[in-house]
């Protein structure tokens, strides 16, 4: 871990890139890695909060703005699909703005998350809002989280950590099931 932290520190700059990169395609544990090589002295930690919460931020509205532009075309020779992003917009008219602070964290979500809210009404100042605060939470959260405790952090990846992961994709696809099905009853 040492050699590590050292080559870390050595090119400092790329690193806050690279966390900027990686958080704009996805979520996952390397913003809580950039907080432990911060908390050990390799990175500095309110540039890697920013880059976090940049990379994840215009990720996220880089998404939107495609799926805006495009998903509609796209949407128009799939009927399958179509009565489906019906079904899911529906959804996301009721459920938006919990669902902008939740899709983050499950694994592979964050990657196509904000790509569905795109294809909604919902209005580009609320999403860029709602997906600001998003993910100024997430980069606390996660660079919070292993600035503080990325040693116990170490020790959990090691041990099995996809395990919380796969869990929390598990949770967020039971409660995707239960509005959808909810939404899908016709009203009494």
């Amino acid at each position: 871990m040492e050699a590590t932290l050292a080559l870390i520190a050595e090119y400092g700059t790329l690193v806050y890139l690279l966390l900027f990169a990686y958080c704009a395609l996805k979520s996952g544990s390397l913003p809580l890695f950039g907080g432990y090589a911060a908390q050990a002295g390799a990175l500095d930690v309110g540039l890697v909060a920013a880059a976090v919460f940049a990379g994840g931020y215009l990720g996220d509205e880089v998404r939107f703005a495609v799926a805006r532009r495009y998903g509609a075309g796209f949407l128009a020779s799939k009927p399958r699909l179509t009565a489906l992003m019906d079904k899911a917009t529906a959804m996301l008219n009721a459920y938006g703005p919990a669902y902008m602070f939740l899709y983050r964290y499950p694994k592979g979500m964050r990657t196509i998350g904000a790509l569905p809210v795109g294809l909604t009404t919902m209005k580009w100042r609320m999403f860029t809002e709602l997906n600001a605060a998003s993910a100024l939470l997430w980069a606390g959260l996660l660079v919070g989280a292993g600035y503080y405790f990325g040693a116990l952090i170490e020790t959990a990846v090691v041990a099995g950590w996809g395990a919380v992961s796969l869990v929390l994709l598990l949770v967020f696809i039971g409660v995707t099931v239960v509005a959808w099905n909810k939404l899908a009853r016709p009203a009494p």
